[in-house]
């Protein structure tokens, strides 16, 4: 037992703390941003949240989609019928307000979250206070990897008649908790997660393309999946790139005979998988469309391709 202590005492924190947090209009000291222990959030997953990503670029810090990002907060509070006290806009300023204070100017994530907070035990929380936050911190990769191994998951994705993907909602990921322990504890990078009518719906985290002969599809929004912002910048980029791509039910079972498969989303960014239950996908190596898709990726969050869309990178300085 005091071994276990010695180990728990010693283990470093992955994230990297910053000096300052914004938190319900202030910007305040990383460890004064606190809440009380019986916050309805933390009890119950009544909040909703958002994960945006900034790149380092030169002296300057470069925010991918920024607006699309607080506007699907926004929504989500909506289908949560969480009260919000503030605008998309009045966020976002928030948000580079809290980067410059923190003067940050190397690759980062974004955490914004509105949450139920303290008040009582009423699970309807009528007349319960809400609270908003944006932490950042410095971030580089969220898999160590270039290639994945991932596993399908023995737990189902859930769905709308539960409660809606489509929204970021904290007590969600509870879903893709259970399913990415299961994946690492059998030494799996990643989970996938079949729905109720058991097709492909996404990872833990992130949306999945599939490549067959050089077309690429992608479960579309029915198969209870988050509508991801970085999926749709990737359908975007296959037009322009002129890959032929299509939304619709995926087969568990073409994952073992895809050409190419990759995942994708703002932590992600684009993440190749080499093999899927032990089967390798291909080759084996990075195939030449997500190779292409990767690097064109790229490019778009540093603002060398904007795809017709000059407002998807913001300057924070």
């Amino acid at each position: 037992m005091v071994v276990e202590l010695e180990l728990e005492e010693n283990r470093k924190p992955e994230i990297q703390k910053t000096e300052f947090v914004w938190m319900n209009g202030k910007t305040i000291g990383w460890e004064d941003a606190t809440i009380p222990i019986m916050t309805h959030a933390l009890h119950y997953g009544t909040g909703v949240f958002e994960g945006i990503r900034g790149y380092g670029s030169g002296s300057n810090l470069l925010i991918f989609r920024l607006r699309d990002h607080f506007e699907r907060l926004i929504n989500s509070a909506k289908v949560c019928d969480i009260e919000t006290k503030y605008s998309a806009e009045e966020l976002m300023e928030a948000c580079l307000s809290l980067i410059r204070s923190n003067d940050l100017r190397e690759d980062c994530y974004i955490r914004p979250i509105i949450f139920v907070g303290f008040s009582g035990i009423n699970l309807g929380f009528i007349d319960y206070p809400t609270e908003s936050a944006i932490v950042v911190f410095p971030f580089k990769h969220y898999f160590s990897k270039p290639g994945l191994d991932v596993c399908i998951s023995s737990w189902t994705r859930l769905f709308d008649p539960v409660t809606p993907p489509l929204a970021k909602i904290c007590g969600n990921y509870v879903n893709s908790v259970f399913a990415k322990r299961e994946a690492a504890k059998n030494g799996y990078d990643e989970a996938l997660m079949l729905n109720t009518s058991g097709k492909i719906s996404e990872g833990t985290g992130e949306n999945i393309f599939v490549i067959k002969k050089g077309r690429m599809c992608t479960p579309p929004m029915g198969a209870s999946i988050l509508d991801g912002i970085t999926r749709n910048t990737i359908m975007e980029l296959a037009k322009e790139f002129q890959i032929e791509i299509i939304e619709r039910d995926v087969a568990r079972s073409e994952l073992y005979t895809a050409d190419e498969v990759f995942l994708t989303g703002t932590a992600a960014g684009i993440a190749p998988v080499i093999t899927v239950d032990r089967r390798v996908v291909g080759d084996g190596k990075v195939g030449p469309l997500t190779k292409s898709l990767l690097e064109g990726y790229s490019e778009i969050v540093m603002g060398k391709l904007t795809l017709g869309h000059d407002d998807w990178v913001t300057k924070v300085y």
